[in-house]
């Protein structure tokens, strides 16, 4: 029997960067992940829960550092605001982990919901306003005069910018 899932990637999602739109589908991918955890049943969903999350908070950071290491190198107008925003969702990630740990009522259902609603917003709002930035500066031929070297790490598989 397939998994279920909460969110399915569609292309209306994408913000036109490759490497951003990649990242986003594992994020889905995650929170499906998550959301597939919370279906195994009351105690068992807590354990896997609490099993899937630090994969979950790890690659939110790789994901964030990625976007953010993108708009230092091109001058992003909307940069400080941006780091802000996924400084907030960490932090309030990690306040709902530690809550949940510590036995305080959040089920790991509402965790997935709001993980899910979380990250469709910012892709369709924040990170959409920096692939149209983006794309304007390719269009115009000034993303030429930034040098992005993007290499694959081949112990994690994961892309770095540097």
């Amino acid at each position: 029997m397939a998994d279920k899932i909460v969110v399915q990637w569609q292309n209306s999602y994408s913000v036109g960067i490759r490497l951003i739109d990649e990242q986003h589908m594992e994020l889905i991918k995650l929170t499906n992940k998550l959301f597939t955890s919370c279906m195994a049943g009351r105690e068992r969903s807590k354990d896997a829960f609490l099993a899937v999350i630090p994969q979950a908070v790890d690659y939110v950071g790789y994901h964030f550092g990625t976007e953010e290491k993108v708009m230092d190198r091109v001058n992003y107008p909307d940069y400080s605001r941006h780091k802000l925003e996924h400084a907030e969702f960490v932090r309030e990630v990690f306040n709902k982990v530690e809550e949940f740990k510590a036995g305080k009522i959040l089920t790991p259902l509402a965790f997935v919901y709001f993980l899910r609603d979380w990250v469709l917003h910012h892709i369709a709002v924040s990170d959409r306003k920096m692939g149209d930035y983006l794309i304007n500066m390719r269009k115009n031929g000034e993303l030429q005069k930034i040098t992005l070297q993007v290499k694959k790490d081949e112990a994690t598989d994961r892309y770095q910018i540097r």
